[in-house]
């Protein structure tokens, strides 16, 4: 299933944390941070402006992003967790 996002929503696989220390210590799912990484899958055109245009989106597909941690809502595709968020919950481009 391909999802297209609407307006200026971001189609976000997140980034799972290990599940293993550095030392070796297996964590439990109860202790894992949620996720606040991820990769952009599908970008959507834009928001509208007062013009009717569009505004451009600064973020692409396949950029690794930061969000804020409970924002977007989750979705499942298949067997993958995916987020839909807003650029606007977007906090940074991760370079290099």
């Amino acid at each position: 299933m391909n999802l297209k996002p609407l307006g200026d929503r971001i189609l976000v696989e997140p980034i799972e944390q290990e599940e293993m220390t550095a030392s070796g210590i297996v964590l439990p799912d109860t202790a894992k941070e949620k996720p606040m990484q991820g990769k952009v899958l599908a970008v959507g055109p834009g928001a509208r402006k007062d013009d009717g245009g569009r505004a451009p989106m600064d973020v692409s597909a396949n950029d690794v992003v930061l969000y804020a941690k409970y924002a977007g809502t989750e979705i499942k595709v298949g067997d993958k967790k995916q987020l839909i968020l807003k650029e606007s919950d977007i906090l940074a481009i991760v370079e290099g």
